[in-house]
């Protein structure tokens, strides 16, 4: 037998080898590529043009909210873009930690259903996540408003950014922000935009009333740096911040209203409710009631007025303003409504028995224009001297709307039920032709340039917050992220010239609800007895120099 060489062996193995073939590497999850980039999942329109079907996308964690009280998914985002502004590069995943728990930085590769969800573009149902390493998304500068093209992405807003709403702060975690301070009224003052840039943050979570808040702030607050990813639901884009937000408190607590000087001081307040009837519109028991009067009781007491105007008290024969009075002291009295009217609520009048005393019979008018009739009443310093008249008013509200008529909303943002102010509005300048030095005041339900004001001022009023306020602190309520004046106080032509001045003490409206005197969803510790959201209107401040005998 012939024995071949042993280096002829070994070459002969090696050739054999050589051209057997190589046995590929076990594949895996990452190995499946994806079938689509994100921006072709999400298109350059609203809707996805792949609605309804199944892609595998890849892209980098952004924000991870998985969680069953948050958004039960995560956002991931292409770290590549492509060469299409309109289309966006992030996406939302509606896949729970029990699908595949990932995390912020994470590489990805998710495949599931292409859907569009309450506006939202998203994959789901999620039929399989896979983490492929890891990778960074830097966040896109950006400045209000926002739009399609950057759904889902995350984003940051260098630009300082103020607080405009918080009216859901306590309840779900979200706060309004806007670009270039507060957002006022368009029917409030010249020159406001009808449409103005604000973004909303939320805080990731589906909670009701969550055990842990975001900041307590005020609007006009502020906050710089602010980044997120820019999801959509409830009808609106929503920040939901992967970092914690850092706000500067840019508009502190005034602790009391600013000076207005004179030797008579005239408030007007609107007190949310205060009803002593518990359990129909103010408080549902005994302990916030008490927290309610504490509070209502610290405002006035801070605006230390000599005579106030009162809005929104119950209409029950004076026992409500009784309660007011005895939780104030021996110091005030109160004028006695000769005609309250039928509604729930009415207006009323309260002055310090040792400055001021009352001049002839209180008035009003059973006019029924009015459904809250106003209360008037003609007041001089007790030493005597020049006197002056309080015509108080809750004019028509902008709710309960009808569908059809004069009286409905016309689309000019003055709401509905304006001519019924207007018409309310003329009423009172009747009611003025033999009053000493008439000054009205009182929740009109009005903003500065609407129908209503324009007809008092027309009729000879001047109206004294236009006067004596800065534009920019010129609001008493905030409704829907929009300050505004609804309350006011405007003087005859006489009277006008012994005004020292006026002001708003901003105490209520720049405040979150969740510091009001509620015990069902406010947190315990929250709550003190002081000024601060005592109600949702702030009061005004007039300061009068009335000449003695």
């Amino acid at each position: 037998m012939r024995v071949l060489p042993r280096a002829t062996i070994a070459a002969l193995v090696l050739s054999a080898l050589a051209a057997t073939p190589a046995h590929a590497a076990p594949a895996t999850s990452c190995d499946t590529p994806p079938t689509q980039r994100i921006s072709q999942v999400q298109g350059s329109g609203e809707a996805s043009p792949l609605a309804g079907q199944t892609v595998r996308v890849e892209g980098v964690v952004t924000g991870d909210f998985q969680k069953s009280d948050q958004l039960s998914g995560f956002f991931l985002q292409d770290p590549k873009p492509d060469s299409d502004p309109k289309t966006s590069e992030g996406l939302f995943a509606f896949a729970r930690e029990s699908v595949k728990d990932v995390k912020a930085g994470d590489r990805v590769l998710v495949t599931g259903k292409v859907t569009e969800f309450n506006g939202l573009t998203e994959l789901s149902p999620v039929s399989a996540v896979d983490v492929c390493g890891t990778g960074a998304v830097a966040a896109l500068p950006y400045k209000l408003p926002v739009e399609e093209s950057v759904e889902d992405m995350l984003l940051t807003f260098p630009q300082p950014l103020t607080v405009t709403e918080h009216y859901n702060l306590g309840r779900f975690g979200e706060v309004t922000l806007s670009e270039g301070g507060r957002l006022f009224q368009p029917t409030d003052r010249p020159g406001v935009p009808a449409h103005q840039g604000s973004l909303l943050v939320d805080d990731g979570s589906t909670r009701e009333n969550p055990a842990t808040l975001p900041p307590i702030v005020r609007t006009g607050d502020s906050a710089t740096a602010i980044t997120g990813v820019l999801g959509y639901g409830f009808g609106s884009y929503r920040l939901e911040p992967t970092r914690p937000i850092d706000y500067q408190k840019t508009n502190p607590r005034p602790d009391k209203p600013a000076a207005v000087g004179g030797n008579v001081r005239v408030a007007s307040m609107n007190t949310l409710n205060w009803f002593t009837t518990l359990g129909s519109r103010g408080a549902s028991n005994a302990e916030e009631l008490k927290r309610q009067l504490a509070k209502l009781v610290a405002a006035l007491k801070g605006l230390d007025a000599d005579a106030v105007a009162l809005m929104e008290v119950e209409n029950n024969g004076g026992a409500s303003v009784q309660a007011l009075l005895d939780a104030l002291g021996s110091g005030y009295a109160a004028i006695k409504h000769p005609y309250p009217g039928t509604d729930a609520i009415q207006v009323s009048i309260i002055y310090k028995k040792a400055v001021l005393s009352p001049v002839g019979e209180a008035r009003s008018s059973q006019d029924a224009v009015f459904s809250r009739p106003p209360l008037i009443q003609t007041f001089r310093r007790s030493g005597g001297g020049q006197p002056f008249t309080m015509v108080v008013n809750h004019f028509k509200s902008k709710g309960s709307c009808p569908s059809s008529g004069p009286d409905a909303d016309q689309g000019d943002g003055q709401s509905c039920w304006n001519p019924t102010r207007v018409k309310q509005a003329q009423a009172v300048l009747g009611l003025l032709a033999d009053l000493p030095n008439p000054l009205v005041l009182g929740d009109l339900n009005a903003y500065g340039e609407e129908d209503p004001i324009h007809t008092l001022e027309q009729g000879g009023l001047a109206s004294l917050t236009k006067r004596f306020v800065p534009a920019p602190q010129r609001y008493s309520f905030l409704f829907d992220g929009l300050a505004g004046e609804l309350d006011h106080a405007l003087a005859g032509h006489q009277l006008s010239k012994r005004v020292t001045g006026a002001t708003i003490w901003h105490i209520n409206s720049d405040e979150p609800r969740i510091l009001d005197y509620n015990t069902e969803y406010n947190p315990p510790a929250l709550y003190q007895p002081d000024a601060f959201r005592a109600s949702d209107h702030d009061p005004l401040l007039i300061g009068l120099n009335l000449p003695g005998r």
